[in-house]
């Protein structure tokens, strides 16, 4: 068995001087064979044909060269039904599954609204993925009975998939975690776990921002991060509250000292690291900070490709700072006061910087890439660098218009080069379907996909043009050979295979 990155924790070590926090940690890898080297890509990336390709796309937008968006789709019928549902370059193929609504392996339908996503181990050629459910509504949590739920009247959580990456078959798939709130992202661990996230902080008897005059019956408060495992007796989930209480969005971890890298999903937001206890044991605790960009306390507007600046943090004193604005009431039944801002607002006090609606995050090649959905000067989305080791944020990309990229979201760096960008802009009116792009090795900004689902009953009695429905939870497996992605409404996980060497040229 391998997980997303096979090492061992053999002792303490100071971290370099850029991080005054002494949690480093010394690492050996140990024995794999090459699909376990390129389980990297989950985390850290050392290839030298990632490393050349990422150095030059730094390189090209440095110079203000702007990207292309040309490339030719087309029509392609999903393996599994025989419907188009994608428009994919000439020589992808894919296969789709957990469809909302199909029965899982326990008997359990599959949940609606699929979101965040990724491997997080694999036995032989079976990969085994965690995918989130973005849920906001209060009811029965699914799966009580198996004890995975936190909030019992909570419907988000996890679902667990496994695909035959050599047969390009997918197995089945289960609940292993219920009873949390609007589910969108998170992140692999090196260990093999899933990081799952909220993106509320909702709480008992709070008014809903996303459904008017609807009071929520939460019976525990939401806005945190937990670790979900993949066996059947992982027990009650306990949130990782040191993490901070926000409207979260991605997590992603630095193998090389263990830290882990937060966003967050407001239109005034901030990035966050948090310095765990005990490298490897999130539940210990640890500590949250608050990114300051040097010399820019809004990063929300228009800025040149390749800008570079340095960061500092500054230590968050109450993690836990948070309560809805909307809320009945000003205390919760556990006690809170604060806002829906309480984490940011901290942060900002000291100096933290704003952004425009963090969402995706992703550790490879010994740095941090994450976007900012809605920034830039057209508000279509930036794509950030943050380096730990020089401790320096630089913008790689910022869409200078919606029709050439509008409103990345998820992201993944891929094992043949580059990034893979998802689009989320159906908040309104859009005349675009929603894309997938690559971020080439050379700079160039190039379509991968569209969304082209529109069905008439066919499956599951789902009826409606879907084309506008976001892309999420781009992952790779670990040979680069099938990238698995969800269409979240209806619902939909795919496999797509092709020759990417030709998406990332």
């Amino acid at each position: 068995m391998f997980y997303p990155s096979q090492f061992q924790w053999i002792g303490w070590a100071d971290l370099p001087p850029y991080d005054p926090f002494p949690i480093g940690v010394v690492c050996i890898v140990t024995d794999r064979n090459r699909r376990q080297f390129l389980s990297d890509n989950f985390s850290a990336l050392g290839s030298f044909g990632v490393t050349a390709a990422l150095a030059g796309l730094g390189q090209r937008v440095v110079r203000g060269e702007q990207p292309d968006a040309v490339s030719t789709l087309r029509p392609t019928s999903d393996d599994t039904t025989g419907l188009p549902l994608l428009r994919l370059p000439e020589g992808f193929r894919y296969r789709t599954f957990g469809w909302t609504g199909d029965i899982m392996a326990d008997g359990i339908p599959t949940p609606a609204a699929h979101d965040g996503m990724g491997v997080i181990s694999g036995e032989g050629d079976v990969l085994t993925l965690c995918r989130n459910h973005e849920i906001g509504d209060d009811g029965r949590a699914i799966a009580i009975k198996l004890g995975h739920a936190y909030d019992s009247r909570a419907q988000g959580g996890c679902t667990e998939l496994r695909f035959d990456s050599a047969k390009g078959e997918w197995l089945d798939s289960r609940v292993v975690f219920s009873g949390s709130s609007r589910n969108c992202a998170g992140g692999v661990t090196p260990w093999g776990t899933w990081l799952t996230a909220e993106e509320t902080v909702l709480g008992p008897l709070d008014a809903d921002h996303y459904k008017a005059d609807k009071v929520r019956t939460f019976e525990k408060t939401h806005g945190w991060v937990f670790e979900v495992g993949h066996t059947d007796d992982d027990g009650n989930p306990v949130p990782l509250k040191d993490m901070g209480r926000f409207v979260h969005e991605a997590v992603a971890i630095d193998r090389n000292s263990g830290i882990v890298y937060l966003t967050e999903d407001r239109s005034t937001s901030g990035f966050y690291r948090f310095l765990p206890n005990t490298p490897g044991k999130l539940a210990d605790g640890g500590r949250l900070e608050m990114a300051e960009v040097v010399g820019q306390s809004d990063l929300r507007g228009g800025f040149q490709n390749g800008t570079q600046f340095d960061v500092r943090w500054h230590l968050i004193d109450d993690p836990t700072l948070a309560h809805s604005p909307e809320s009945l009431k000003n205390v919760s039944k556990e006690g809170e006061i604060g806002d829906e801002l309480g984490v940011f607002r901290q942060g900002q006090a000291k100096g933290g910087s704003a952004f425009s609606r963090l969402e995706g995050c992703w550790f490879g090649n010994g740095v941090v890439y994450f976007d900012a959905t809605s920034g830039g000067a057209a508000k279509a989305g930036q794509i950030w660098q943050f380096d730990p080791k020089q401790q320096t944020l630089t913008l790689l990309f910022e869409s200078p218009s919606k029709p050439t990229l509008n409103m990345p979201d998820n992201l993944c760096v891929s094992p043949q080069g580059g990034l893979v960008l998802c689009e989320d802009n159906d908040y309104g009116a859009n005349e675009y379907p929603q894309r997938a792009f690559t971020l080439s090795q050379d700079g160039r900004l190039k379509l991968l996909a569209e969304n082209n689902v529109q069905l008439h009953g066919e499956k599951n009695g789902f009826q409606g043009d879907f084309r506008t429905k976001e892309w999420a939870g781009a992952t790779f497996s670990p040979d680069g050979k099938w990238l698995f992605v969800n269409l979240q409404s209806p619902g939909i996980t795919c496999a797509i295979t092709g020759p990417w060497k030709d998406a990332f040229a």
